[in-house]
């Protein structure tokens, strides 16, 4: 419902050309497109880290067909909690940029282990800031999220704490004479098509004839397109100052229940209720999950 945001070119390849990148959950969704914007910016070597084995293999062989050779492509696995792994990955390959991708992020689950999700979330955010810091990397940005706004679950609690640890590396930087590494932080909602979003779990329940499951009547979000969303990431690097916390313009929030019933129509189908009683796909309410939000912020 609004117009794609385009990149600007000479922003994305500013702080990527010719530099060493370093992608902590770059087998994720956002992690993976921005893998793939790195390399198409012409990076001198991009380290791909993840600890999932299975999804860096693919992303592993998908970006070794994309590379040139002039890009050395990297994939290491390990968890971005393990400091010491950081600081010698860091200082070995004299890391440039640092793009903070790993953590849980799925809302119910994070609920339910709340403390290896802030384990994950929170104490990662502080390994790479230190790593960053001490082996003096020039840019550290870390990929929030809308639900760190007055957080109502652990896993926007969690992202807000990671912003806060971000901001005082960055408020340290400011005081020292020693240290210049930018710290920023950039925010976002819901992305299209990421696994965990509505999109790919609505096409799977239309597939199979309904219902499809919604939480709440009213629940809205705010969505994205994966390569918008890696795209202003990169381009935050241009803008950071140090401490800096980006908002992206995400245009209006969606009510889920509209996006439900466009997908419906658009796969050729008609709506099961009332009014209609031989329609095709049924909606249902299951009510909110735990610490799940009706809108963001």
């Amino acid at each position: 419902g609004r117009d794609i945001v385009l990149p600007d070119k000479v922003m994305l390849r500013d702080k990527i050309y010719k530099r060493v990148i370093f992608i902590s959950g770059a087998a994720g969704s956002i992690g993976s497109e921005l893998s793939r914007q790195v390399l198409l910016n012409g990076a001198r070597k991009l380290i791909i880290f993840d600890h999932n084995e299975h999804s860096l293999y693919k992303l592993f062989n998908e970006l070794s067909n994309l590379s040139s050779k002039d890009i050395e492509l990297i994939p290491i696995l390990g968890c971005a909690t393990n400091l010491n792994l950081l600081l010698n990955i860091f200082e070995n390959h004299k890391v440039d940029i640092v793009f903070h991708a790993a953590a849980y992020k799925h809302v119910p689950l994070v609920e339910f282990n709340p403390l290896i999700g802030i384990n994950n979330n929170v104490f990662s955010s502080k390994s790479i800031c230190e790593a960053s810091l001490k082996t003096g990397v020039k840019n550290a940005v870390l990929v929030s999220s809308d639900k760190a706004v007055r957080p109502t679950n652990v896993m926007g609690a969690s992202k807000r704490l990671s912003e806060l640890i971000f901001q005082s590396f960055s408020e340290f930087v400011s005081k020292s004479e020693k240290y210049s590494t930018k710290f920023s932080m950039v925010r976002f909602g819901n992305v299209m098509n990421s696994s965990g979003s509505v999109l790919p779990l609505f096409k799977n329940q239309i597939s199979k004839g309904g219902p499809l499951t919604i939480t709440h009547k009213d629940i809205t979000r705010y969505f994205m397109t994966i390569p918008e969303a890696a795209q202003l990431v990169i381009q935050s690097t241009s803008l950071a100052k140090g401490g800096d916390l980006f908002l992206l313009d995400m245009g209006d929030p969606i009510k889920i229940d509209d996006l439900a019933q466009t997908m419906i129509r658009l796969s050729g189908l008609s709506i099961k209720n009332q009014v209609n009683p031989n329609g095709d796909i049924e909606i249902i309410y299951k009510g909110l999950r735990p610490g799940e939000k009706l809108y963001e912020e």
